[in-house]
């Protein structure tokens, strides 16, 4: 009779490899109703100007911090809409009432596989070696970090600084992802990756 493979053996070496480029936008919004709205409501400009949606997240602890994520195919019309007097109107309408600030990232992995936990974090940090910090981030591996509540669904290098990246897992166990991030093996582990300076980790919830 054969027995189930142990969970270990189950979870894949990493999640699937893409080659695609986005924008990560973040600000905060006065009431995310009337924002979304007005969002919405300006598609078919983001499409014009080579940007598609992929996914809006509130914040896990501030509701009215909102992140969209958006697939790029034309670098340079993405970059001009997003700096152009046009937009910076439409927020204002929206009720943004905080900077936006805008990530363009190239996306080497990304698992789109459907899972019921909505709860996300994304980790953001720099490293020395990028080569370097995705042998040990591999040697690691997905099931250490499903244990500690942590599956994996994404991973970026920033376009203008290839070695900031960006990592983001569903979370099915807050208590357990934040004691693992914490912890002294955690912190060492990041050590001999070779991350410098102090990650940015921050929860959401992507929207329906």
């Amino acid at each position: 009779v054969c027995k189930p493979a142990p969970m270990a053996e189950q979870i894949p070496a990493s999640i699937p490899a893409v080659s695609y480029k986005a924008i990560m936008i973040q600000h905060s919004v006065a009431a995310y109703p009337a924002w979304k709205e007005v969002y919405m409501a300006d598609d078919s400009l983001r499409k014009v100007n080579g940007m598609f949606p992929m996914f809006i997240a509130r914040g896990t602890e501030d509701t009215n911090m909102v992140t969209v994520m958006n697939k790029i195919t034309d670098i340079e019309k993405a970059r001009s809409f997003a700096t152009s007097e046009g937009l910076k109107k439409t927020m204002e309408k929206a009720g943004v009432n905080s900077l936006p600030i805008a990530a363009y990232m190239d996306v080497i992995r990304d698992d789109t596989s459907s899972i019921p936990q909505d709860e996300r974090v994304m980790v953001v940090h720099k490293v020395k070696d990028f080569d370097t910090w995705l042998k040990v981030y591999d040697a690691e591996g997905m099931a250490k970090r499903a244990e500690n509540g942590l599956v994996d669904r994404g991973l970026a290098r920033d376009m203008d600084d290839p070695n900031k990246l960006y990592i983001v897992f569903a979370v099915t166990d807050k208590a357990k992802a934040m004691a693992r991030m914490q912890s002294d093996e955690f912190i060492k582990l990041m050590a001999d990756a070779g991350v410098e300076g102090q990650p940015t980790i921050y929860f959401y919830t992507r929207q329906k």
